[in-house]
């Protein structure tokens, strides 16, 4: 895991960003909510989105969300895609596969 802010980047502009997770093939984990809308079109080559768009992101919320989504997506269908994990409800983009059991948490 890296936490841009503990390599400088706090607050760099999307494009160094996205660059530096493309060079890792990493997925990028944030709260920014405009990343689910923007980042897919801009960046279609991305290693994947996670947003995570609680009313209230504190440690407990992020990491329970984001437990949910690592037990019910499988981690190889997140290349390309951008996901935004609620409260209580989850969208992909694109759509996950039917077969996969993702349902609300």
């Amino acid at each position: 895991m890296v936490d841009f802010r503990d390599i400088g980047e706090h607050g760099a502009a999307d494009s160094i960003l996205v660059e530096l997770a493309r060079e890792i093939a990493a997925v990028i984990l944030t709260t920014d909510r405009d990343y689910y809308h923007t980042l897919p079109h801009q960046f279609p080559d991305h290693a994947g989105v996670i947003v995570i768009a609680v009313k209230q992101p504190n440690r407990a919320a992020i990491l329970e969300r984001l437990e949910w989504l690592l037990q019910h997506v499988d981690g190889d269908q997140l290349r390309g895609r951008a996901i935004q994990l609620r409260d209580k409800t989850w969208i992909a983009r694109p759509p996950l596969q039917e077969s996969t059991d993702a349902g609300a948490p």
